[in-house]
């Protein structure tokens, strides 16, 4: 489903409404210290309003939204630093239903995903997070035998897919949580905010979806990379707005810092890498929406060009509040953990650079 400008922007802020209600830093820091650093009732919500359900198509329960529409609602995750699976469960593993699913799969599975009463996951890379086909380090003969590693939300998950590799190439597969030989860990983890978990599986039994392969996987990790920066952007622009409120009230020398010329250049510089890197995404979608043939470049160059921007800005903000911003109390660290997770996610910038230049024939 195609929905207009204004629209979206009225989807947009009413999701950007709900989390400043209901996703404000002291939320964000509640639900980090607590057992599965999720909020459900705020997922709950989220649903409510289409989000957990937005690439779902109608039939199944889903509103059929498109990349436009996950770029935009991203931003307010990134910028919220929401807790919760809106990239893993959302995206990623609607994504994948949607195209390696039979019509039983998807009636069988989508629904739960999209009233969010369910929580999907996807297990895709081995130990060195690859996120390519040669990285997949799980074997399926019959049953599911190795481990898959930076399985987001890994622990909360009900539904579970993993993608494994088999005589034919690789292939999408769903396991039940309670299944034989399945084990779940929790990993140590720099942002608490996005728990991630390894998945050792030990002769798991396991239902494939579909006959289909990578090429269905890459469509869903292009989507899933959208999103992501998408919320790299926000969470970008978030803490750069944060810091020039900061350098225009800090008073030194009897005048507010940002009047320094050293750090009007800092900003200035930091404000061009958070608008370069929004137009990548934001030009990313639009070239997935259209199903365009420059569409795979375009992604590559939002999945590391969003990463390193958001990573640096970071960086860089915390470097401008002095000493207050390397204090627990202090929201900067936050976006910076939050930033240093994203970067190896879906493949890393590496992967998109070489995925770039490939797109451009080098």
């Amino acid at each position: 489903m195609t929905i207009s400008v204004a629209e979206r922007a009225e989807l947009r802020a009413a999701v950007r409404d709900l989390l400043h209600s209901r996703c404000t830093e002291a939320d964000v820091r509640r639900v980090m210290a607590s057992a599965d650093g999720f909020d459900r009732d705020l997922w709950r919500r989220l649903a409510e309003q289409g989000v957990a359900g937005m690439v779902i198509e109608p039939a199944y329960g889903g509103v059929g939204l498109g990349a436009l529409d996950v770029e935009a609602v991203a931003e307010e995750t990134g910028a919220a630093l929401l807790p919760a699976p809106f990239v893993s469960s959302a995206v990623l593993t609607t994504a994948l239903i949607a195209a390696a699913g039979t019509e039983e799969d998807k009636r069988r599975l989508l629904p739960h995903l999209a009233d969010g009463t369910s929580i999907g996951t996807a297990a895709v890379t081995g130990s060195r997070g690859t996120w390519t086909p040669d990285g997949v380090d799980v074997r399926a003969d019959g049953t599911l035998t190795g481990s898959a590693h930076y399985v987001v939300f890994g622990q909360i998950a009900d539904l579970i897919l993993v993608i494994a590799e088999t005589a034919d190439g690789p292939g999408i597969f769903e396991v039940q949580p309670d299944a034989d030989g399945f084990t779940r860990t929790a990993a140590t983890v720099f942002d608490p905010t996005v728990p991630l978990s390894t998945y050792t599986f030990d002769h798991t039994p396991a239902q494939r979806l579909g006959t289909a392969g990578w090429d269905a996987v890459q469509q869903a990790l292009d989507l899933a990379t959208i999103a992501l920066a998408g919320e790299q952007v926000g969470g970008a622009r978030r803490i750069f707005d944060i810091t020039v409120d900061y350098l225009k009230t800090r008073i030194q020398f009897g005048r507010p810092i940002g009047s320094f010329q050293a750090l009007k250049h800092m900003a200035a510089d930091l404000l061009l890498d958070v608008e370069s890197a929004t137009s990548a995404a934001q030009h990313a979608a639009t070239q997935h929406a259209a199903g365009s043939e420059n569409a795979a470049g375009a992604i590559a160059l939002a999945g590391f060009t969003c990463a390193e921007a958001y990573r640096h800005t970071a960086m860089q903000a915390i470097q401008m509040h002095g000493g207050i911003g390397f204090t627990w109390e202090h929201p900067a660290h936050l976006y910076l953990r939050r930033a240093r997770t994203g970067v190896p996610l879906l493949g890393g910038p590496r992967l998109h650079r070489d995925r770039y230049l490939a797109s451009k024939g080098a």
